[in-house]
């Protein structure tokens, strides 16, 4: 099992700052993920911005999600590290 998200932060061009429960903390972009299905209305930034870590994963105000592993496996690490 890969390690959980324990703190999330957005930032500008719409991505992710993902702290795990590993200690490593990695950057996701969400520019793709936007496009599809219920993702579309977090193009507006307020809403985007309202994302917050639960259970393990990241979660927006009306409860769009994205998998744990997928938020690992497809993130890159912050600063190169």
């Amino acid at each position: 099992m890969n390690p959980r998200v324990k703190d999330v932060k957005p930032v500008k061009g719409y991505k992710l700052i993902l702290t795990f429960s590993n200690g490593e903390k990695r950057i996701y972009d969400m520019d793709g993920t936007l496009e599809r299905g219920i993702f579309k209305e977090l193009k507006n930034e307020k809403l985007f911005n309202t994302v917050k870590a639960v259970d393990g994963t990241v979660q927006w105000i009306h409860n769009q999600d994205i998998c744990p592993d997928t938020l690992y496996l497809d993130s890159v690490p912050l600063n190169g590290k």
